[in-house]
């Protein structure tokens, strides 16, 4: 681009004004910004290689060079961190994130100190502030984790509860009940 008008500052500082209207200010220090033609998109590269852009909308979108990472602020509130490693966080205005693994894995935390995790193959894991776990599978089992036992409901009814003494409990749709003591040994089936 062509200079129209170049000015040295005492403190060292040089702008370029541009033909086509930008504006251009280089700093002592080796950082530097671009003000747009429009006045409204700022980009200013900073010494250290990061790299601050500032739309016309007044969305943020900062560059950080050593974590190769960027940190968009859109004017809404929502903040979108984008890592090196392919993980993605958008962190909404009212507290809630929302977490993409490389994997694909999406794991969302709730303010009320909630989570659930959708992994690849459909399973969601849902966590209770409590501690208390809900595992969906994809294959339509559901098994719930508490700091009493640990249930697996089977699709066809089946229900097996282990507790934390180690004893199981069978309940299946016929109406059998099983009971086994921590070591495996059965000690009552009522059977139908």
């Amino acid at each position: 681009e062509e200079v129209e008008r170049e000015t040295t500052y005492p403190d060292g500082k040089v702008e370029k004004v541009l033909k086509n209207g930008c504006h251009l200010i280089f700093f002592p220090n080796g950082t530097w910004k671009k003000v747009g033609s429009d006045g409204k998109t700022v980009t200013i590269t900073f010494f250290n290689g990061d790299v601050k852009q500032i739309m016309p909308d007044q969305t943020v979108i900062y560059y950080y060079a050593d974590a190769k990472t960027t940190h968009t602020t859109y004017t809404d509130g929502l903040e979108v961190l984008q890592f090196s490693s392919g993980q993605i966080e958008k962190h909404y205005p009212d507290g809630k994130k929302e977490i993409v693994f490389p994997d694909q894995t999406i794991k969302n935390l709730f303010t009320d100190g909630q989570e659930e995790s959708i992994l690849p193959d459909g399973t969601i894991l849902r966590v209770q502030r409590d501690g208390s776990k809900t595992i969906e599978f994809n294959n339509g089992q559901r098994e719930l984790h508490t700091s009493q036992f640990k249930r697996r409901e089977y699709p066809d009814g089946t229900v097996k509860t282990v507790y934390v003494n180690g004893q199981q409990e069978t309940k299946y749709v016929s109406g059998r009940v099983r009971v086994k003591d921590k070591d495996g040994n059965v000690i009552m089936d009522t059977k139908v």
